[in-house]
């Protein structure tokens, strides 16, 4: 686990009793900047205020609001005013909570830096710091001026990038989970909620939001700088790999107990709209990507949808408008992995997406019968029919061409620091095996030490599972990942209607049948429960009911092992 070099702390009501000193006198001398415009004594405007923040928080337009409750016509010279008066210059006398010196006494000592992150006038702020003594305690401090242009995620980044810290080993601290908790969730440090102030109530919007510590007392802090180092955070790093449509749902799952997710993705897809841009551009395939981008996003509903458009006619007719976006990020960039990083940024994801390695490769499937199929369209076949496919040669083994193709350096990274790693559920040989044949994959995943859990698919796959049983998926996995490696497989227990399986029957896919007898002396603790959705998709041209994980009852069994591991 990380070592924690640096602290970077927020300054109204993280170090001293802003909302009690200052906030209370912001507010008198707004309340009289408004009384030259509203025709009523200024403790009526002042308790007007007071109501206003009270009922729609802070953040709110709370002096536009105050206008409306006294049917102001005119209002920008009153709210401008207001605005003005409470965020003077004038700073009374305040003092640092009583535990904040010995604090920063303690983490001196421990040779921590100490930085200030700070959103306000400069003048105002810089006074604040001034009166309370804390240049001497400080070893950088940095002001985010709301009059000036930038914004405060900038100087999160300037932190890092000036003491060359690593996201993990940074923590940042302040009272606003829409401020500096967001901001250092999103760039990936340990986060903490100081329950003080105005703030302390407002509930999280999304999870980039929610912090990973809340605490009441500064002294609190050094117990949570041991829990983190020691990798007793009561949030683990999870890291999942695979693609298709199995790894989204993955991913949805464990987004909502930690923040610390990774998703590791293949990139041998050549078909469909990322086939074409593959092609054409000279890029990686980027539409598991971005699949996985949209299930992390803790943006706007509308801008997700967006990402999954697809086009139904015309020269784009069958592309993605997420597709064409990461294709034309990577021609701006100059690199499809900067374009990855650009997208998390628009999406707000939380968590990474990465792909399993940046070289341009393709899978290959060798049959039982000596046939080599080339790229993962042609080991699909979608062209022929399900009962053409299923009286094929199986899958004898999957490789990679060329054959060179070396893990992402970042991807092992995450790997090596994982608290937990999820391969599967997914199409096996072309979404979840293709990872493990990138060199480096395999060695870092036996080499962390994470606990390993295998999600096994529900149903066969006719061009890939075609008769297979839960033994035979485990033994593929660890054909290539290599044998024992394996601490969970979770498998799906519940048998789903018989409509539903004749349906599927059709194309010749079956449910996976649990041959347990089969896995009798392997490593792994099997866990076997109901893992399907109850609501079921339909796509939109054979009206075929699909079968799913839910990602509620995989989030749920997910939870148990870190739970039981003490992650």
């Amino acid at each position: 686990m990380a070592k924690i070099k640096a602290i970077i702390f927020d300054l109204d009501d993280t170090l001293f009793d802003c909302t009690g000193q200052l906030v209370e006198a912001a507010r008198q001398r707004a309340a009289a900047a408004m009384a030259k415009f509203i025709e009523k004594p200024k403790e009526e405007i002042y308790g007007q205020i007071v109501e206003t923040e009270g009922r729609l928080g802070p953040k709110a337009d709370v002096f536009g609001n105050v206008c409306n409750a006294f049917s102001l016509q005119s209002q920008q010279d009153c709210v401008n005013s207001a605005l003005h008066a409470y965020n003077s210059d004038e700073v009374e006398q305040i003092s640092l909570f009583r535990e904040a010196v010995p604090l920063f006494e303690k983490l001196k000592a421990q040779k921590i830096r100490l930085v200030i992150v700070s959103s306000g006038l400069y003048s105002r702020q810089m006074k604040k710091i001034q009166l309370l003594g804390l240049e001497k305690y400080m070893d950088l401090i940095l002001i985010h001026d709301i009059e000036k242009e930038g914004s405060k995620d900038a100087l999160f980044e300037q932190v890092l990038k000036q003491f060359s810290l690593k996201p993990e080993e940074a923590i940042s601290i302040g009272d606003r989970i829409h401020s500096e908790i967001r901001v250092g969730n999103k760039l990936g440090m340990t986060t903490i909620q100081f329950l003080h102030g105005r703030y302390q109530k407002i509930l999280p919007k999304n999870l980039m939001e929610e912090p990973d510590f809340k605490i009441k007392k500064l002294s609190e802090i050094p117990a949570i700088i041991k829990k983190v180092e020691e990798g007793k955070n009561h949030k683990p790093k999870i890291v999942a790999i695979g693609g298709g449509t199995g790894l989204p749902m993955v991913l949805t799952a464990v987004k909502e107990f930690t923040p610390h997710v990774t998703a590791i993705v293949t990139v041998t897809d050549c078909g469909r709209s990322s086939g074409v841009l593959r092609k054409d551009l000279n890029i990686l395939p980027p539409g598991d990507i971005r699949n996985c981008l949209v299930a992390l996003s803790s943006s706007e509903k509308l801008l997700k949808d967006l990402f999954r458009y697809r086009f139904e006619k015309g020269v784009l007719a069958d592309h993605s408008f997420g597709n064409l976006f990461i294709a034309a990020l990577a021609k701006t960039t100059g690199s499809f992995e900067q374009a990855i990083k650009q997208a998390s940024q628009i999406l707000a994801i939380r968590g990474k997406v990465l792909p399993s390695t940046l070289q341009d490769v393709h899978v290959h499937a060798l049959l039982a019968n000596g046939t080599v199929l080339c790229g993962e369209d042609s080991i699909i076949q979608r062209n022929l029919k399900p009962e053409q496919v299923a009286k094929r040669a199986p899958i004898k083994k999957v490789f990679l061409k060329p054959n060179k193709a070396t893990i992402l350096p970042e991807a092992k990274k995450e790997i090596l620091d994982a608290d937990l790693i999820i391969i599967g559920p997914g199409s096996l040989f072309t979404s979840v095996i293709t990872n493990l044949l990138v060199k480096g994959m395999a060695s870092a995943i036996k080499k962390s030490k994470a606990k390993k859990v295998f999600i096994a698919n529900v149903m066969t796959q006719v061009n890939q599972t075609h008769g297979y049983c839960l033994s035979r998926q485990v033994r593929e996995i660890e054909k290539y990942l290599g044998k024992n490696c394996l601490d969970f497989i979770v498998y799906n227990t519940k048998k789903p209607n018989k409509e539903t399986l004749r349906r599927y029957a059709l194309e010749q896919s079956f449910f996976m049948e649990n041959d347990l007898p089969c896995l009798q002396g392997i490593k792994a603790k099997l866990i076997g429960t109901d893992l399907i959705a109850s609501a079921q998709k339909k796509t939109k041209s054979s009206k075929q009911e699909l079968l799913r994980h839910d990602p509620k009852k995989i989030e749920k069994v997910l939870k148990a092992i870190c739970e039981n591991r003490g992650c």
